[in-house]
Formats: C-alpha cells, sequence, structure tokens
C-alpha cells in the first residue's frame, strides 16, 4: 500500500474525510491550526463543507446542528478550546448524536504554553461539560494511528449515537511519518429513525433535544444511557501490550509518551530487565481486563504521563490496588526522555 510522508495534523483531516465527513467547523489554535487549514483547502473538493466559526462555542454549536441532520461532523481544537466548547460537548451527548472532536493537547492550565502534553486526560474521560455521560476516546501513539482511529471514531460515534474524541498532542500533531490510507468505503448507518432532516410529510417530526423538564423523564434517558455505556465497555477497549508476559516491571503510558516508553522499555531489556508496557488504546472505556492481564506477573508498575499524573488513579482502580503504582511524568510542555524512565525503572528496583 502506497504510504505518503504527512503531519499528523494533515492526516487527521485527510482521514476525515475520507471516512465520510462532510461538516466541520472550527476555530484556530496552535497546534492543530494545520488540521482546519487542510480542511478549508479540501473540504470542497469532497462535497463538504468547511466554515470557520466566530468562536470555538459557535463551532460546536455548529456541529450539534450538523451532526442533528445525520451527516458525520467534526471539529478540531487544542486544550482551552475544547474547554470553550464542553458545554456543547454535553449538549451533544445529552441529545445523543454522533459526532467526533479532535483535541491536539497543549500545556495548561489556562493559556499555559504551546508544546506537547496530556494534562487534558481527566477533561476528556472524567469531566467533559456538566452531567451525567461519557463520550468514546481514543489515544493514538502515531500518524498512521491517528489516522485508523479517526475511521473507527466516526464508525464507533455512528454506532453508538454519541460524541467520540481522538486525544492527540501537540508532538503527534506537529510530527511527520509515512502513513498510508486504506480504501475506506463508507457504509452510513440508518438515521431515519431519528435524524431531523426534513419528513416531506411522509413521517413524524424528529425533535433533537436535551431538555426534560421531567425528572423522571430525564432520569430514564440518563439510566438508559448508562446501560449503553455498560454495553460498550464489554466491546470496546483496546490495547497494546508489550513484553509483559514475564515483566517484573509493567510501564503504563498512552499516545506519544507511550513511544518514549517503549524505547526505555527496550534498552531495559537489553541490560536484563524484566519489563513491559501497557498501552491503553482506549481511555473511556478504560481498558481494565488488558491491564490486569498486563499486570499479572508483575510486583510493580509505573505511570509514566505528560502531566502530573492523571491516568494513574485508572490503572489503580483496575487492579483493585493490589500493586504498588508509581509515577513519573514531566509537564509543562517538557516531554520526558527515553534516559529518565529507564532511570526511574531502576530506581524502582529493576534488576538483571
Amino acid at each position: 500500500m502506497e504510504k505518503n510522508l504527512m503531519k499528523g495534523n494533515e492526516a487527521l483531516a485527510e482521514a476525515a474525510m475520507r471516512a465520510g465527513c462532510k461538516c466541520f467547523f472550527g476555530y484556530p489554535i496552535t497546534p492543530q491550526t494545520e488540521l482546519a487549514a487542510y480542511m478549508a483547502k479540501n473540504m470542497h473538493k469532497n462535497g463538504g463543507v468547511f466554515l470557520q466559526a466566530e468562536s470555538e462555542i459557535a463551532a460546536i454549536n455548529m456541529v450539534l446542528g450538523a451532526a442533528s441532520t445525520g451527516v458525520r461532523a467534526m471539529t478540531s481544537s487544542s486544550s482551552p478550546g475544547i474547554s470553550l466548547k464542553s458545554e456543547g460537548i454535553s449538549y451533544i451527548a445529552g441529545s445523543d448524536l454522533p459526532c467526533v472532536i479532535i483535541n491536539v493537547e497543549r500545556g495548561g492550565p489556562g493559556l499555559g504554553g504551546i508544546q506537547p502534553s496530556q494534562a487534558d486526560y481527566w477533561q476528556a474521560t472524567k469531566g467533559l461539560g456538566h452531567g451525567d455521560f461519557h463520550l468514546l476516546v481514543f489515544a493514538p501513539a502515531s500518524v498512521q494511528e491517528m489516522v485508523d482511529m479517526v475511521v473507527k471514531a466516526f464508525n464507533k460515534a455512528d454506532e453508538y449515537r454519541m460524541p467520540a474524541m481522538i486525544l492527540a498532542d501537540g508532538l503527534l500533531g506537529q510530527m511527520m511519518e509515512p502513513v498510508s490510507f486504506p480504501e475506506i468505503a463508507v457504509e452510513m448507518p440508518d438515521k431515519s429513525s431519528w435524524a431531523a432532516n426534513g419528513h416531506k410529510n411522509k413521517r413524524a417530526h424528529h425533535i433533537i433535544n436535551s431538555l426534560y423538564l421531567t425528572p423522571e423523564e430525564l432520569e430514564k434517558t440518563v439510566v438508559d444511557r448508562y446501560a449503553k455505556y455498560d454495553i460498550i465497555k464489554g466491546k470496546e477497549t483496546d490495547a497494546e501490550l508489550y513484553l509483559t508476559d514475564d515483566a517484573d516491571i509493567v510501564v503504563c503510558a498512552f499516545g506519544a509518551t507511550a513511544r518514549v516508553v517503549k524505547s526505555a522499555v527496550n534498552e531495559a531489556r537489553e541490560q536484563g530487565i524484566k519489563v513491559g508496557m501497557f498501552r491503553p488504546k482506549t481511555l473511556w472505556p478504560f481498558p481494565e481486563k488488558e491491564v490486569q492481564k498486563a499486570c499479572a506477573n508483575a510486583s510493580k508498575v509505573l505511570s509514566v504521563e505528560m502531566s502530573m499524573g492523571q491516568m494513574i488513579d485508572d490503572i489503580k482502580l483496575a487492579l483493585s490496588c493490589a500493586k504498588p503504582v508509581e509515577f513519573f511524568g514531566r509537564t509543562g510542555g517538557v516531554i520526558p526522555t527515553p534516559a529518565e524512565v529507564l532511570e526511574k525503572i531502576k530506581a524502582m528496583g529493576g534488576n538483571n
């Protein structure tokens, strides 16, 4: 299959169009601006619509409107912009609408910096908007995975009628790697039972709504939604287990940080240290069974993140706090190095 050398942001955009995205609404913010720029140049060639909204808030509400009609809609931003979109994302989840949201993370809080970060983990998996809801969260570790996960995100968002997020970071968005685009047969599910796309006097009106003034009615919609979430937890988890079968120490990392960790693990193995890596590809639902399998023979666990430690609680909960879980991280846009991770592994008692 032919490969093209592409920047991560542009590969995300190309993959979205090939996956059938027909509406993109965004607002420029570093380090994801190339994604929107690529859409601006190419969406019309694919029969789609690009619109640079007046704000992030406007962009996410345009996604809500487009998704209501049943078309595949997407927005992208970086950390502060996602915060602005959080109310609209809650409305989309409350309306049971599918869409894809890209977050190419940067350092924070506040305006922070424009360098890579993973400090939006909590936001994406636990607190992206008000109310009881989740969204699917995918964590790619390469440009190729970003392509593959965008396609999957659209498909799963449609399948479960809920928003999906690609949680990338500035490192993945800005790096260039060879990438291939598989032939994608876009098979749109039948949305005629709910989409507000014109009734032509042949059916009842479809109302897209997240407002329920009767408490019992709202409770039922939330409980029903959580029943769907339980199904997703059982079917849609994904992770990479690397050299974990005999590992005494398992290092957990996601996204770009996992690439650093894999280098450290390989060096440790060359030095005779029994260490492996667990990499979640889905952050929600978190791959609990997979991390349990990865750590089955380990005595110690380490979480490495580009944050102050946001995934570590999910690891502890998945392992029922049965094993000690330590943390090493860099934040503020600083990327950890393989040497730093290896040093931490040795400090934990990794030996021959």
